[in-house]
């Protein structure tokens, strides 16, 4: 059995590389050539839950499925709140190709998606980025969002705000960019073109009425219909996409909780980015617009580039 560690996922996944595999994924399930069902959660204590994402490309020759153990509080203990592996297998012999750690996966993938939402929905001249939330997603968020606009400006939020000095020093360093601590949320997002939400939040950090208008947000940190980040009068008002139609409809309480109250209908969704990138439906249609990417994350997602990684280490194994 081969094992790819989250050391050499790092080595051989860069960001640039994982951007440009996402928007290939994300294109491919859109035009059907993946299959993609709905995770299955099994709720543990407190918010913590067992997940199990199966997925395949067929066109790859390949199927699999990520189990992950999600813990929310982690982040306030020093540790991932996403661990878990992507087992990969070929799809026509069903032989194990391997597994692969798949923390280190998320990481990686979960901005790159993010990034690609950014470059086709944000506007181009979008140069200064809002990050909420200072854990391992808000670091890959800064490095992914740097790939697709010429980022100015970055201001940071964490409910402890030593946090956001210590992630605002230690990215501007990293990326040699002015990164600035902020109080509350309402100060990291008002002169944002971007905004990024990474955190384990039950209730909004994000509001409508601190949003201006032009901005591209990333609704990132939740994934279940009693939990969000973003309040209702944002959702209310923005151009509301999801990287998949069934997932945000059985679990982005950004999107379940407002339409719950009647403050939206079911088709406030405007539809899946996938179908942007292969010319489906439209995206940003004017400046002013406010635009929200609701990301559940995918296994199709992890289980794409898992594959990329057994490739790049099987081919450097042939060539020693």
């Amino acid at each position: 059995m081969i094992f790819i560690s989250g050391e050499q996922v790092n080595k051989i996944l860069d960001m640039q590389t994982c951007i440009q595999l996402m928007r290939e994924t994300l294109s491919a399930l859109s035009r059907g050539e993946a299959i993609q069902v709905l995770r299955t959660a099994m709720k543990l204590e407190g918010r913590n839950v067992l997940g199990v994402m199966p997925s395949a490309l067929l066109a790859k020759n390949i199927v699999g499925t990520k189990v992950i153990t999600i813990a929310p509080d982690n982040s306030y203990k020093g540790l991932p709140s996403h661990q878990g592996v992507v087992i990969v297998f070929e799809a026509e012999t069903g032989s194990l190709k391997a597994i692969v750690e798949g923390e280190t996966v998320t990481a990686i993938r979960t901005a790159a998606v993010s990034a690609v939402a950014t470059d086709i929905l944000s506007r181009k001249d979008a140069n200064s980025l809002a990050i909420l939330g200072t854990g391992v997603q808000a670091r890959m968020h800064v490095e992914a969002i740097l790939q697709v606009r010429d980022i100015e400006q970055v201001y940071a939020w964490d409910r402890r705000l030593e946090s956001a000095v210590k992630f605002s020093k230690e990215m501007s360093e990293k990326f040699d960019i002015s990164i600035v601590p902020c109080s509350t949320s309402e100060e990291a997002v008002k002169h944002a073109d971007i905004i990024c939400t990474v955190t384990a939040a039950k209730e909004p950090v994000l509001f409508g009425s601190h949003v201006k208008k032009g901005t591209h947000i990333n609704a990132v940190g939740s994934c279940t219909p009693d939990c969000r980040e973003l309040d209702t009068e944002l959702i209310k008002v923005c151009k509301l996409y999801t990287d998949r139609m069934e997932s945000a409809i059985h679990e982005a309480g950004d999107y379940l909780i407002p339409l719950r109250e009647g403050a939206i209908d079911e088709q406030h969704i405007m539809g899946e980015i996938g179908d942007i990138l292969v010319g489906r439906i439209s995206g940003r249609q004017d400046p002013e617009e406010i635009t929200v990417f609701e990301a559940l994350g995918l296994a199709v997602e992890d289980l794409a580039a898992a594959d990329f990684v057994i490739n790049q280490v099987e081919q450097r194994e042939k060539s020693r």
